[in-house]
This record gives C-alpha cells, structure tokens and sequence, in this order.
C-alpha cells in the first residue's frame, strides 16, 4: 500500500477536528426557546445598512476601488484603513485590486475611433425577430405520453393537473391540492409528493393511458374512486376546475423571441460564466438545494441540514461568508417565505433555480455558459460531504447533472427537444437554438487541476498521452469553455493568486496541493503598471506599516478555511516588495494543451492564470493564429489583468466583465468602448459568476436616482413584471440581484444608471449572443467577415463560384468566411473587382438554408 502523504494526513485529522468543532459550534450556539427577534430581520437590516451606504459618499481605501468610483464620480476615502464600498472589487475592471489602478494605455484617438466603430455598428440594419409558442397547442386530447404536462385533465371523472416529475412520469394534483397516491392495493390523496404518488404514463390506444409506479402497482378505477392493482386505460380529456402546481414564477408576458430563419443574425444576453450545478461541488454539502427537484419549488428550495439546527444557528459557513460571528443564524425557511435567502450575499444557497433562470431567458438571455467545478483541497477541508473530492469525478457528475436538468424542463414542456434549456456543442447548433427562440446552454470547465494533471514539486502527475484522453473525453461530455487554472498552480500554468487575507490561505491550500508555495517575486520592470499578480503577504512592502489592505477575492475560500482549514502548513515565505509576479507561467505541457483546445475547436478562457501564464498564452494564440489556425478566447468574469483585454479583442475573441453592481458595471462597458478591434463585429457580455461565491449586484436603494419601475418593457418587447417566489416578492431596487432572475431587472438597471448612455448600453448587451457566436465560429475555422477584413476579399467571380448553389449555411461560411450581415434569408458579403476594392455580394439562401443564388449589391 502507498503511504498517505504527510500532507493528506494532516489533511484527514483536520477534517476529523473540524467535524468535531462543527458539532461543538452549533450545539454551544442553540440554546433552547425561538431564535432573537433580531434572526429574521437580518438580511432587511443588511439592505437598508447597504442603501444608505449608497446614498452618500462612501469612503474608500482601495487603490482599485477608488480608481473605479474616481471615474464613477463617487470617491472619497477614510482613514480608518478599511474598505467600505466594494470588498470583493466586483465592479472593478479586473477583479485584482492592484491592476485597476493601472493606466490606459490606449490613446485618446484610438479609444475615439474605437468607440465610433461600435457606434457605426448599432446603426445598421437590426436582424428581424418574430415570437415564439411558450410550447405547442394543447389539444383536447393529449397526442403523446409527454403532452400532458401542466395542463389539467380529467381522469376518471376528476379534474386533475398533470404535474411532470420527468419525460411521461407524472404527479396527479387534485382541487384541493392533495396527490393520488397508492396506498397498499388502494389509493388515497395525500398531502405531499412521494414515490408512492409518482405515475409512469404508457399510451394504451389514442387519447387512452395507464398509469405505473416504479414498484409495478397500477392505477385502475374502483367504486367511483381510484385503487391499485392490474392496469386499467383511463380516457384523458382537456378540462377546467384544476388547480395551478405551487411553483415560482417567472412574471414576465410575452412571447419569447427568435429569428425569422435558424441561420440568421442572433439578438440576447450572454452570461459566459455561471454555476449551474455547484450544488454538487465541495462534496456536495456546501450550496444548498439544487437547481431542480421532480417535485418542484417546495422539495428543491430548502435549507441545508446544518443550517436548520437551532433555526439557522448551524451555519457556520453561512455567517463566515456573511461577515459574521459563527452562530449568528438566519431564518432556514425558504419556500414559500423565503424571508432571509436568497439575497446578493448569501453565498451558500441556490441562487440558479431553473424557474428563475428561465425568467431571465423569457426576458432576453441567449446564451448560458454553465461552468463544471471542483477544488479538491477545500473539498477535502470541508467536513460535510456525500460526493467524491477528485475533480474529474465532480466534473463528470455536474455534467451528467446539465443532462438531467434540460430532460426535466423538457418534460414540463412537452417532450424531448420541447424545452427551453438546449445544452449545445458548437455555434451552429447554438445559433439555430436562439432563433428557434430558446435558451443556448454552453457546457465550460474552470477546476484547479483540470484533466487530473497537477504538479508535484515542479513534476506533472499526468502524461501528454493522459492529459489528450481526458481533454477527449471533456469534449464527449460536452464541454466546449475551458479555463486552464482556478485557485493553485498546476501542470499547466501558474495561478494569479488570492490578495489579503485570502491570498495566504490560498497559498497554504497551494502548498498542500502542490508541495510548494506561490513563487512571487518582484515583477519585472519593464511591465506596464497594472500588469501584475495579487501581492502576497507576507512581503517586504509591510515592514514597518500596516499590511496593504488589499481586498480579500474568495470568499468561499477564505470561509472555509478560517473554519476547517488549519493544517499545520508552514507560514508562507516573506516574498520581497510587490508587485508580484508568479514566476511559473506556461509550461511545455500548457502549451500542448491549448494547441489540442484548438484541434478539439474548445474555446479558450485566461482567466485566473499567473500574468506570466496568460501572456505566454496569449503569444501562443496569437502565433497560431498567424501559421493559420483558428483560434477561440473568452474572457469570462474579470480574472485577467486589464493589458490582456486588447490582446483578446485583437484575436476576435470576447470578453464578459464580471456583472457586479449596475453602477460599476457601466463604468467597464464604457472602458471596453475604447479596446475593440475594428476587424470584428463587436457585442458586450457580463459574468455573473453566480453560485460560484460571488457576490451578485447590491440595490441602490429606491430613493437612487432613476429607479427601476415595473413593469417595465424588456427585449423585443415582453412585460417584464417584479419576480414572485412563493409569498416574497423581489424588486430590483430594493433587493438587488438576489437571484438569477433578478438579471432580467439587472439588465435595466445598469440602462437607467448609463443615463443618455443607456440605449447604446443596451444594444451592445443585445448583440453580445452574436458576438460569442462570431467568436465560436471562428474557432470552428471559419474566416472573419471580407468587409471588415479587405485582404479576405475575393473577385466577384471567384466569390461566385465558390458560393454554389446547394450549399448549405454552415459549409457555405466555411468556404468564403462569416458574413458581414445575416438577416432573414440573406447572407451579406464583401468581393472586390478591377477598380473597385469593395463590391457588396447578397448570397441568397432557401426557408432551409441552402445557396439558392447570388446576386452583387
């Protein structure tokens, strides 16, 4: 048998005092009698503190900060060396508060002419959307085993709501709100779900159905009534006199848009960074509840068990992460209450229902990227878990979760395929998604040690021949985003590391996973200010003062830690005077990694890389895009220094700034006004990072000038009404981004806050699905647009030929490169001819996609 390191078994004995400390805690925090009046209303105290916080100056002390609220109008400082305004620097270009305050190096005449092109862009003609069917006509007689879905029918004389538990598997909801249950070899209505009320419906003849339980027993009538037995084949009929399922809402009317061809231009929101099923993560005890249950809101929108204790009082985690003593506790109710969570900064609970992602796609999101996610060490640290810490096992299990997720919304929908939430693998197949008016589920993977390749004392643990099998089957699995590190350095690249407080803990759980600590040094003169690490601590720069308040950037982790994570590792070095730079960049193994994400067309994302790493990859890229190789690079959530973003916008790729607040938010759209390339087509994202501990936009009060007010009109057109879940009803202004749903209203918050600014915000937030798309495509190998792009112009006559009449969209685009514009069913082009360098060329395609003809001008 192999001996346990010495650093895992440290490891195992902290997990096992941790529990032990848990138990402790929450037993010395739960005396007897109700929780303090003062337990419920927490989280309003927590909103006004906050609202007030807004409504006047708040002093700042963070260099990063600052540098964002100088160009916001809203800085002032103290001098009680505390950050007030932003701990977590979310609204901050990069979320490094060191490189926020780094110059622009961009001149004046560039950004001009930078932001006149995108100008230019929101002038041309809009691509022509149409509503879409919620579902397809109910018919009095359901068609199929799926149809049933949410209608209400009646069954042996009763009427009764058809509730999907799954594809063709049902809960039969009575009047009076009560469930057709078995019950031996009867059956009685009982007051909850369970298996014994969970029927498998199987066609018997047209309009006719029996009805299953897992264990054999079936449905057949008895004296009027219902019992179990031999299958009987019940008559179903459209009825009235149902009552409606308790479920959230989504509050929005209106049809959802789409395109008037499959292949067209794509208008909505893109999200390139959240985390569906984080609920699984950590071992699967840290975020409570998952973003589904086949009994829906009631069975899924629960408290963990550890916070139930003592009302709320066992949630150590909970209170760390909310700035609070350990024992504090918070009302565990959440459906139908829902008095305390969700909220912006209650990091442990679900945040990503799929009722109120499915709100956010009724109101104009497109594209969702739903990061697979593990950290083995806090994973380890943790003491409460049911799933295995190896990152490659949680990957595979969330994976396998985004599959059970769009099956179920495809069973409240009417069958597979019928849902909104389409999980999709390349940006064709997305592109006809958005125009068929649904939701493009983009699979992404940000671990610590992706594809099982750490390092050990500077050694990689994978093999090039392991690390290319387990990158192959990422891309079975579906995944198509990919980051190349999240908290620790790995056998790939050097991380950029956590600042403050946080960084040290970072550092030791760097060390226990690794065998070394960050090596942080000086960075290197001749890099522009900004372009940088986070500074560690301890450094030279402390002596003699107070350690630079840098910010703490994870939450998650400094919350663990500070509560399991005491490990006996040794206190990190004293790295010299900062700015820090990472010493370990990309490695010979990092580069055979990208140059295989590019073979297997997996879009790229720097992000959390070391800057060394990441400006070695970008040279990289950029290197293979000039030897001809199609490249893909989305920044997704601010974790790269600001010099990056001109590079990546240079390769055609995208970038998303971390959502954050509305006010911050509007000041980073207005500084990526000035880096776009004009050979691209350009559209603006935001990363919400949501259910990845990060914490979401804050209200600015409903006295902050111009406040949202409901309902109000969002994408082409729908009402948009406040959100209601169960008894609570969220406002934007009053609640902030308390969950996804919420970025419905997010959205025309930071509009109302860009003031004459805001409809130009909007368009760009409008096309950002189209420029992912465009960016995606790329990777695919196809060329950029010819009109953008003079030296891709072909003659008319070579154009012409090359567009062939039969040729279907996808093929046409990757003979002759992506087209300037795609509106119905006309793809726009750019050809030149002998004295004449630009020659437009209208290729015209059939209701299927197909070159019918082409056509100049």
């Amino acid at each position: 048998m192999t001996q346990t390191p010495r650093h895992l078994r440290r490891t195992l004995l902290s997990v096992l005092a941790a529990g032990g400390l848990l138990v402790t805690g929450v037993l010395s925090a739960a005396p007897g009698g109700l929780p303090s009046a003062n337990l419920f209303s927490t989280y309003d105290a927590e909103v006004r503190a906050r609202a007030e916080a807004v409504a006047g100056p708040a002093p700042i002390t963070d260099p990063g900060a600052a540098a964002i609220a100088q160009l916001a109008g809203t800085a002032s400082r103290a001098d009680d060396g505390h950050v007030h305004n932003d701990p977590a620097t979310k609204n901050a270009i990069s979320r490094s508060g060191e490189a926020t305050a780094a110059p622009d190096r961009t001149t004046p005449a560039q950004r001009a002419a930078s932001r006149s092109r995108v100008a230019a862009q929101r002038t041309q003609r809009e691509p022509r959307l149409v509503g879409v069917p919620l579902r397809s006509k109910r018919l009095r007689v359901p068609e199929s085993v799926y149809a049933m879905a949410g209608g209400c029918y009646s069954l042996g004389g009763q009427s009764i709501t058809f509730q999907a538990t799954g594809l063709g598997s049902y809960l039969l909801y009575a009047p009076d709100r009560t469930f057709l249950a078995a019950a031996g070899s009867g059956a009685t209505w009982a007051a909850a779900p369970s298996p014994e009320s969970d029927w498998t419906v199987r066609e018997a003849g047209r309009g006719r159905f029996t009805f299953t339980l897992a264990d054999g027993r079936a449905l057949r009538s008895s004296g009027g009534g219902f019992a179990t037995g031999t299958a009987e084949a019940f008559a179903l009929r459209r009825t009235e006199g149902c009552a409606a399922f308790p479920e959230v809402e989504t509050n929005v009317s209106g049809r959802p848009f789409g395109g008037v061809t499959g292949f067209q231009e794509v208008r909505g929101y893109v999200d390139p960074h959240v985390h569906g099923q984080t609920h699984e993560f950590l071992g699967g005890r840290v975020i409570c509840s998952p973003p589904f249950h086949k009994y829906g809101a009631a069975a899924a929108l629960v408290d963990c068990p550890d916070h139930q204790l003592a009302d709320g009082r066992g949630a150590a985690l909970e209170d760390v992460l909310a700035d609070r003593t350990p024992g504090s506790g918070h009302d565990p109710v959440g459906w139908p209450t829902f008095s305390y969570w969700p909220n912006p900064h209650s990091l442990t609970h679900q945040q990503v229902y799929y009722k109120w992602l499915e709100r956010s796609w009724r109101a104009g999101l497109r594209i969702h990227t739903s990061l697979l996610t593990e950290n083995h060490i806090l994973c380890t640290v943790y003491p409460l878990k049911k799933n295995s810490c190896d990152d490659r096992d949680s990957v595979r299990l969330q994976a396998a979760d985004m599959r059970a997720m769009q099956d179920y919304i495809d069973a409240q929908y009417g069958g597979p395929g019928r849902g909104w939430y389409r999980i999709v693998t390349n940006p064709f197949e997305a592109r006809k998604v958005i125009n068929a008016g649904k939701l493009a589920v983009v699979m992404g993977m940000e671990t610590s040690v992706p594809l099982g390749c750490n390092v050990q004392l500077g050694r990689p643990t994978c093999t090039e021949e392991q690390m290319l099998a387990e990158l192959a089957e990422m891309k079975e699995l579906g995944v198509s985003q990919m980051e190349l590190t999240n908290k620790f350095d790995n056998a790939f690249t050097g991380v950029a590391g956590d600042a403050g407080s946080t960084g040290t803990l970072t550092n030791s759980a760097n060390f226990l996973s690794t065998g070394s600590f960050l090596r942080m040094q000086t960075c290197p003169t001749s890099y522009a200010p900004g372009t940088e690490d986070r500074l560690q601590s301890p450094n030279l720069g402390d002596l003699g003062s107070p350690p630079q308040g840098t910010p703490d950037q994870d939450a998650i982790f400094g919350a663990i830690w500070k509560l399991f994570g005491d490990l006996g590792v040794q206190p990190a070095p004293i790295y010299p005077k900062g700015p820090h730079c990472n010493q370990l960049g990309l490695s010979p193994l990092g580069r055979r990694l990208l140059s295989a994400m590019i073979d297997q067309k997996i879009l790229f994302d720097p992000d959390h890389m070391s800057v060394a790493g990441r400006n070695a990859a970008l040279d990289y890229m950029e290197q293979q895009q000039a030897a001809g190789r199609p490249v893909g690079v989305v920044s997704s959530h601010s974790w790269s220094t600001p010099d990056a973003y001109p590079r990546i916008y240079r390769l055609g790729g995208f970038v998303a700034p971390y959502a954050g607040d509305s006010t911050g938010f509007v000041e980073k759209w207005r500084q990526h006004l000035g880096w776009t390339d004009k050979r691209f087509y350009f559209g603006f994202g935001f990363g919400s990072d949501m259910n990845g501990f990060g914490a979401q936009g804050d209200p600015r009060g409903a006295d902050a000038p111009d406040p949202v007010t409901y309902p109000f009109t969002g994408l082409d057109g729908v009402t948009i009404s406040q959100q209601r879940s169960g008894e609570r009803v969220f406002d934007i202004n009053r609640d902030g981004v308390a969950h996804y749903g919420m970025y419905a209203d997010w959205v025309e918050d930071v509009e109302h806050v860009a003031g004459a600014d805001g409809a130009a915000l909007g368009a760009d937030l409008s096309r950002g699905a189209e420029a992912y798309l465009q960016t995606w495509e790329r990777s695919w190998g196809v060329a950029p647009d010819s009109c953008r792009n003079p030296g891709l112009r072909r003659s008319v006559r070579s154009f012409s030929r090359a567009a062939e009449t039969g040729l279907r969209a996808k093929a046409l685009m990757l003979r002759v490169g992506q087209p300037w514009q795609r509106l119905g069913q006309e793809f726009t082009y750019c050809a030149k001819r002998p004295g004449k360098k630009r020659v437009l060329m209208t290729v015209e395609l059939s209701r299927k996609g197909k070159v019918t003809a082409v056509r100049r001008g």
